[in-house]
């Protein structure tokens, strides 16, 4: 497996940006991540279904509750980093603190490392709060991924980029999560702002959803983070949980291309 440095690097020498795809573990099979990154995915993101996903649109929370009713746990998200883990791609798991707390900081980190896990992206964990998450991600081995938002203060923007290994999250929109028909207009400025305090690579998040609007933000971030559409391809495939590795496969190859086109500076 890679690592996120070099999958960043190696898409910056072809010209390109890198394609993060998301799905919660349980709300689609193992077959769907892996169909991903065969179709061009480069970076996955398992998402840890949680019962208060309050940042999350309503696509993605009838995916967790799917998730929940099914009885995913913990140790069944772990499973599936495992098996996506080993396609090669960096694998992060994306989660709300309280499951993390709630399992062990330092065992949820020693487990997510043994099972190939490349980091963690926690949305709702402020830097104040993020103490023992970095100590452990630091004995492990592991990429601390923060989000932040239009609404960060330079300040805020320097701080948390700080606290990230791999690349900065940025969310290029206000409220939940969800496919929009335009991408965000404060998306570019978020972008530059960051880039102002870290020389990490920035992933824009928050309503990608076709080839179009992928080509779009990979013109002017580094990577092009998808959730939603990919969870709604999954729960609207066609023969359902059957179909649902056709469904996102076909997706991430739209994506992929886009995010392929030739528009970067190699």
């Amino acid at each position: 497996m890679i690592s996120l440095e070099e999958t960043f690097a190696a898409a910056r020498g072809e010209g390109r940006g890198v394609l993060v795809g998301y799905l919660p573990s349980g709300g689609a099979p193992d077959e769907a991540f892996t169909a991903m990154v065969a179709a061009g995915a480069d970076v996955v993101e398992v998402g840890l279904p949680y019962s208060d996903p309050v940042l999350d649109g309503p696509v993605i929370q009838r995916a967790v509750e799917r998730a929940l009713a099914a009885g995913t746990t913990p140790a069944h998200v772990l499973r599936t980093v495992e098996a996506v883990a080993g396609t090669g791609v960096p694998v992060l798991v994306m989660t709300y603190w309280n499951p993390v707390e709630q399992y062990g900081v330092e065992r949820f980190a020693a487990d997510l490392a043994a099972a190939g896990g490349a980091g963690m992206i926690t949305p709702d964990l402020t830097p104040e709060e993020a103490g023992p998450w970095l100590a452990a991600a630091d004995k492990h081995g592991l990429d601390p991924v923060f989000l932040v938002a239009p609404s960060s203060t330079d300040t805020r923007l320097a701080r948390i980029a700080a606290l990230c290994r791999g690349f900065v999250y940025a969310a290029s929109v206000m409220g939940v999560t969800g496919a929009r028909e335009r991408t965000s207009a404060a998306a570019p400025v978020l972008v530059r702002r960051v880039r102002a305090v870290t020389d990490l690579p920035v992933g824009v998040g928050l309503g990608v959803s076709s080839g179009d609007q992928a080509a779009e933000v990979a013109g002017y971030a580094d990577a092009v983070i998808v959730g939603s559409a990919f969870v709604r391809a999954v729960l609207d495939a066609p023969g359902g949980q059957a179909g649902a590795p056709a469904a996102v496969g076909a997706l991430a190859a739209e994506l992929a291309a886009g995010v392929r086109r030739p528009h970067r500076a190699a």
